[in-house]
């Protein structure tokens, strides 16, 4: 038995590097990632705009990345090698493209291609020239062939990111506590947000959520002002099997407000938005689309999808405090998260792409201001973003006030690397105790090593992955839908 098993991990390895999930995460991110944040940053709507001119909008269309070059002293281009980057002490990065485009009064006036800075390649991804090279091209180009690559050369040096350990996003964990009773937490992601949102029960028996800009409002209030106003469908949506009376006692205290509009002044008064009616639903209804759930969507068609989620959220945070089902444990895995590199550099160019589209508006609003129109080709500045990332590469100081996430790596022997690339950091602090995160969970087993931790403040909270561990990548939403359909399942209208 024990020779076959050895044949078997033998052949394992020979077709999967130990970092393969992370390299795989690199490719997610330059392939599919880049494109949905241009598609978050679509449209750029400068406020000062030349006077003769009614409508003024800027578009991000296309991006791409090539294979990594460098730029010689003479203005040269050609392709550079991973160990000509460590021998020179310079970046093994390849240029982003992206298609601009300037609509004057919806006609398109300006469209060009243009490079907005250069992103580090991580080694034996799609986009290294080491890609596919067999052993002796790899020896050829000065590689050690049996390095497995997963890592990034800023400044010449190696450089690995470090996976992060977190929290699932959009699922709504029940914790309790006995200064503050049954609370539901719920983290919402969506590209650039990311919201807490709580749930809680206080002393007067009513339900109350707080999020971003809303603090302590009674849950019921939120869902009228989501447009379901029927005290009955809500009631139903909450549950059809069993009655609950906090329910009822809830839907009698706000009997009283019968439509969408009276919910959402409510609510605007109880955060002391003080202006006109008018004008405080319409902040409102902007705070509930922007901040209210934003991974079920951003718009006023997916407020009744909301509606329903907060009635199906409270149904699980009843069936908690009333003792039907158990409190989640925040140590199982089954909630936790990897930030792998791909996840992590996203995290990175979200945020800066924000920081020179920012410049992009000021530099064009400066000119707008002398009487000039000027030509967006000329005020994008690509070294802007380059600098930012090359900083947070070489720094490991991340967005989020985050530190340590890109660490040199060890090279004392080739074990050490291999542990190097396979670690995971809890982002809890070292000087607290937390010792229910720091103990071995029976969902470790087979994805984290149980033996491989420091001693010290770090026990517990710095682990590596198991040897046959692989990280599975986000589920394709729409693909999982088409399936539920072909399957018989129908969409709640």
């Amino acid at each position: 038995m024990f020779k076959y098993s050895k044949t078997l991990i033998a052949k394992y390895f020979k077709g999967h590097a130990f970092v393969n999930s992370n390299i795989a995460s690199f490719n997610d991110f330059v392939e599919k990632e880049l494109h949905s944040i241009i598609e978050e940053n679509k449209e750029i709507v400068p406020t000062i705009i030349p006077q003769n001119i009614d409508d003024y909008k800027i578009t991000l269309d296309k991006i791409w990345v090539t294979k990594p070059e460098i730029t010689e002293a003479d203005g040269s281009k050609r392709p550079i090698f991973p160990m000509e980057a460590r021998l020179r002490k310079l970046t093994y990065s390849a240029p982003v493209f992206i298609e601009v485009s300037a609509h004057i009064n919806d006609v398109q006036r300006e469209s060009f291609t243009t490079q907005i800075g250069n992103i580090p390649i991580m080694l034996k991804s799609n986009f290294c020239h080491l890609h596919k090279l067999i052993k002796e091209e790899l020896i050829q180009k000065g590689e050690d062939p049996d390095d497995s690559g997963g890592y990034f050369i800023i400044n010449g040096t190696e450089k690995a990111l470090i996976s992060i350990e977190d929290l699932a996003a959009n699922r709504m964990l029940i914790e309790f506590s006995q200064q503050s009773g049954y609370l539901g937490k719920l983290f919402s992601e969506k590209g650039s947000y990311k919201i807490p949102h709580t749930f809680e029960k206080l002393k007067d028996g009513l339900f109350y959520l707080t999020f971003t800009r809303v603090k302590r409002i009674p849950l019921i209030v939120i869902i009228k002002a989501l447009g379901m106003l029927k005290d009955e469908e809500i009631a139903m949506l909450i549950s059809r099997e069993k009655h609950f009376d906090e329910v009822t006692v809830n839907l009698l205290e706000f009997a009283d407000i019968k439509n969408q509009e009276d919910a959402m002044d409510y609510v605007a008064k109880k955060i002391g938005i003080t202006q006109a009616k008018e004008i405080r639903i319409e902040r409102m209804r902007e705070i509930l689309d922007k901040y209210l759930l934003p991974h079920l969507g951003l718009n006023k068609e997916d407020r009744m999808q909301k509606a329903r989620n907060l009635c199906k959220l409270l149904k699980k945070y009843l069936l908690a405090s009333r003792g039907e089902i158990g409190v989640d444990d925040k140590d199982n895995y089954i909630n936790k998260r990897l930030k792998l590199s791909g996840d992590l550099l996203a995290d990175l160019f979200r945020v800066n792409l924000k920081v020179l589209i920012g410049d992009l508006l000021y530099n064009f609003q400066r000119i707008v201001k002398r009487g000039k129109f000027p030509s967006i080709k000329v005020i994008i500045r690509d070294k802007l973003l380059t600098e930012r990332i090359y900083s947070a590469m070489a720094t490991g100081t991340w967005v989020g006030g985050r530190k340590g996430i890109s660490q040199r790596i060890q090279r004392l022997n080739s074990l050490e690397t291999l542990s190097h690339l396979q670690r995971v950091v809890s982002p809890l602090s070292a000087s607290q105790e937390n010792f229910e995160a720091r103990e071995l969970h029976p969902t470790h087993l087979g994805r984290l090593c149980p033996i491989e931790t420091p001693e010290g403040t770090n026990i517990g909270l710095r682990k590596n992955l198991a040897l046959l561990c692989s990280i599975s990548r986000d589920a394709d939403e729409d693909h999982a839908l088409k399936t539920m359909k072909e399957i018989g399942l129908k969409a709640v209208p």
